[in-house]
């Protein structure tokens, strides 16, 4: 059986940096389909999805970032940003949103190859370090997720759409219920120890996921804030296997 090609869209309006870079990558086994700017991109997106979607923040037209939230909120594709130096803000304001990771330019080509596979090896492609039992559904407090089609239902059964990192962090909760999780911890199942510098990351995911779930996301009963620890999921969690009820 032959393992099927991963595919990655590279997003950089820098020819210099984007042909050779896309080279070096179908050299490394990827399947590359390259976009000069947003708008190239999103045709792209018409016709074929990617696996994973490298993407500069600094675009003429719409700004990387602008279709890093598109990329994730309504596609719910991993990104890896590709930044420069002087872009910590943006840099954040991207992992905030749920970007996966970054690569601060010029880069070493084979980090990125090695974060790109860290990457897939988090997200759909692989089964999540935080789930190892990700064939069974998860239930509490009338909802519903479905981790192998990244789903989630209300108790009417009404899909609600959730982004890659709201994902991993509804997971990281409902695999570990009622344990208080430090944000260091939530980091490492949730984003790897490259966004450890980001702990507002995590404190957004969580007020994003917040709006989701909670019936009143300023008053939260479902994922609890513990003063100096952390965060921690409050309710019963029942896994029920694939297909039984």
């Amino acid at each position: 059986m032959i393992e099927q090609q991963v595919k990655l869209l590279l997003v950089d309006d820098e020819a210099s940096l984007r042909e050779p870079l896309a080279e070096y990558l179908s050299r490394q086994g990827f399947a590359v389909t390259q976009a000069a700017d947003a708008s190239k991109a999103r045709a792209v997106l018409l016709d074929d999805v990617p696996d994973l979607v490298l993407l500069d923040i600094m675009m003429p037209g719409e700004d990387g970032l602008s279709l890093c939230r598109h990329l994730i909120e309504a596609r719910n594709l991993p990104v890896i940003l590709l930044t420069a130096k002087g872009e910590a803000t943006d840099r954040i304001v991207g992992l905030e949103v749920g970007a996966d990771d970054y690569v601060v330019k010029p880069f070493e080509p084979r980090e990125l190859v090695a974060r790109v596979r860290s990457v897939l090896r988090r997200t759909a492609r692989g089964t999540p370090a935080v789930d190892p039992l990700i064939e069974a559904h998860y239930e509490f407090e009338g909802w519903r997720l479905d981790p192998l089609k990244r789903r989630l239902t209300d108790s009417e059964g009404v899909v609600v759409p959730i982004s890659s990192a709201e994902f991993r962090l509804l997971v990281a909760f409902l695999s570990h219920p009622k344990q208080v999780m430090d944000r260091d911890r939530l980091l490492d199942m949730v984003q790897g120890r490259e966004a450890h510098l980001f702990d507002r990351a995590v404190d957004n995911q969580v007020s994003r996921l917040r709006r989701k779930i909670e019936e009143d996301n300023r008053d939260p009963k479902l994922i609890q804030t513990v003063w100096g620890g952390g965060y921690r999921l409050a309710c019963e969690v029942r896994r029920i296997a694939a297909g039984k009820d």
